[in-house]
């Protein structure tokens, strides 16, 4: 992993983390790191997998709450 210091997941816009994610499972489907980098890389992708279904699942919400506004 870079050395940069990581952004916080719970701080990252939808966009950002789906783009991390990508990077994350890339580096770990090249077979590239040892042991101990994969499992801190799977622990990052976990995490901004879990990003990504909380950001989609709030935009899922506004969307039918707005569809159901419009409906009335």
């Amino acid at each position: 992993m870079s050395e940069k210091k990581q952004t916080a997941v719970a701080e990252m816009t939808y966009e950002a983390a789906r783009d991390e994610l990508q990077q994350v499972v890339a580096q770990l489907e090249a077979g590239s790191v040892t042991l101990e980098a994969s499992m801190l890389l799977w622990e990052r992708a976990e995490a901004l997998a879990a990003r990504c279904e909380e950001m989609l699942g709030g935009a899922r919400k506004k969307l039918d709450e707005v569809i159901a506004a419009k409906q009335k």
